[in-house]
């Protein structure tokens, strides 16, 4: 395993609220949850602590509002194996926040308040750049501004960095952006709102990452849930299928394959064995409850594929 090779994740911060219910509330409704938990979330932390308990070589570039859940969150990224030289506080926002209620099937609906992820500003990518010149991989979603998100992607292209974009949660792109990327991660929402094309079937996932590949996307991995991943490099494409598990939460399930495909790919693996690791990662994250404390360290993945 080679573990020298280093990533830079850019992305949000937020303090997960996660309400089980029988099912989403209507409009109007009041309903009584069976269980509440506060934990670590937001798509960048979590995409960060998936490759940290990988093995990658880390560092995360985010902010945490200057209040005491902030100063907890940055102390618990130390410890997962990430570099946190590029976590700041600010005094101009709170900590970021999701107000999440997750049902009896697992699935979640998500309410974010950004806090202090909106003042991940363009002049905070230039702040950190040489975080991103001096790594191999740049790791990105959208939880941040996308102007951040455009100059760190810019930034990538100068200097040869891989650059791989989760484009969640779903929203309209420019081709200036998407011209920028190497790998692409989007799931079946997301590239329907990217592509036009609605994702059901696997030539629906052909004809999506075709249109991804028009704007020169060298590879897209379009994750299917159940279904598994539609792995397509320059236009040829598969569906690798999944791991069959108990679904208990579905909320850490892209975060954690993206951190855990990212890491595995960096180790001069090929990207159908990366995908195989991710989803299991993916697997073991979906078994279990929570964003950050579903997520499996590199032993329980390594024996989870010896199974």
């Amino acid at each position: 395993m080679q573990v020298n090779r280093k990533m830079a994740v850019l992305g949000s911060i937020n303090i997960d609220h996660v309400l089980q219910v029988p099912h989403f509330p209507r409009p109007g409704e009041t309903l009584t949850g069976n269980h509440y938990q506060q934990s670590f979330g937001g798509k960048g932390a979590n995409q960060a602590v998936a490759a940290g308990r990988s093995g990658a070589s880390i560092t995360f570039i985010a902010r945490v509002g200057n209040d005491d859940i902030g100063q907890v969150v940055i102390q618990q990224l130390s410890q997962d194996n990430i570099d946190i030289s590029a976590v700041e506080a600010t005094d101009d926002a709170a900590t970021g926040l999701a107000m999440i209620y997750l049902d009896d099937r697992g699935e979640n609906t998500i309410g974010i308040y950004p806090g202090a992820n909106a003042l991940l500003t363009e002049e905070y990518v230039q702040k950190h750049q040489q975080v991103i010149i001096d790594s191999d991989a740049l790791l990105l979603q959208l939880e941040v501004p996308l102007p951040s998100v455009l100059a760190a992607a810019q930034l990538a292209k100068q200097h040869d960095v891989l650059t791989v974009l989760n484009p969640a949660p779903a929203q309209p792109l420019s081709n200036e952006l998407l011209a920028l990327i190497d790998i692409i991660t989007p799931n079946e929402t997301e590239a329907e709102s990217l592509t036009g094309v609605a994702v059901n079937t696997d030539d629906d996932a052909y004809r999506a990452a075709c249109v991804l590949h028009s704007k020169g996307i060298h590879t897209v991995v379009i994750t299917l849930g159940s279904r598994g991943v539609w792995l397509s490099i320059e236009g040829q494409g598969q569906r690798l299928p999944g791991y069959d598990v108990t679904v208990k939460d579905t909320i850490a399930a892209g975060d954690t394959f993206n951190g855990a495909f990212l890491c595995r790919y960096l180790e001069n693996t090929d990207q159908q064995e990366a995908v195989s690791f991710a989803q299991a990662a993916a697997a073991i994250a979906v078994s279990r409850q929570g964003a950050q404390t579903s997520i499996p360290w590199r032993e329980e993945i390594t024996d989870f594929l010896n199974q």
